[in-house]
């Protein structure tokens, strides 16, 4: 009979560790957060050869546990920005994309990108366009976007 109580304190302990786990993780921005944690890098907008629009583009980084979806994206340099996936050489509008739990969603010339439409003005090269993000869980994330030149690459820096 001794056996029974050892059990039954055990699974209480048990019991008590779980809960006190579940109090810890609410509010922590850790790595072992249960929700997405979202960084942006290497935004750029090349300088506009077209008077009312433009391309974008940016990397979203989740190092989170949790997935989450990139849902609108506005600035005030334009009368609306549309997000566009490009398949097989064919560019598709798109409501949302997914960014995966511990993932990214790239948005680079010839695939993925944001166009800026009805700019209120031509961004030149060495200025600065402000993009705000819309996240369906994380919220808002601005962004300031440098506009490079109109034929910046990024893997060769010109």
């Amino acid at each position: 009979m001794t056996r029974r109580p050892s059990v039954v304190t055990a699974a209480a302990a048990l019991a008590g560790a779980l809960a006190l786990a579940g109090c810890s993780g609410s509010g922590s921005s850790g790595s072992g957060s249960s929700k997405a944690e979202l960084s942006v890098s290497g935004p750029y907008m090349p300088q506009p050869v077209s008077a009312d629009m433009a391309a974008g583009f940016l990397t979203v980084i989740n190092h989170g546990a949790a997935a989450d979806e990139l849902t609108a994206v506005t600035s005030d340099a334009a009368g609306q920005v549309t997000m566009h996936s490009n398949m097989g050489g064919a560019m598709q509008e798109k409501s949302s994309f997914a960014i995966p739990a511990r993932g990214q969603l790239v948005f680079k010339s010839g695939g993925n990108h944001l166009m800026f439409e009805k700019l209120k003005r031509k961004p030149k090269q060495g200025q600065t366009v402000t993009v705000k993000l819309t996240f369906a869980k994380s919220g808002l994330l601005t962004v300031e976007m440098p506009v490079k030149s109109a034929t910046y690459n990024p893997s060769t820096g010109h």
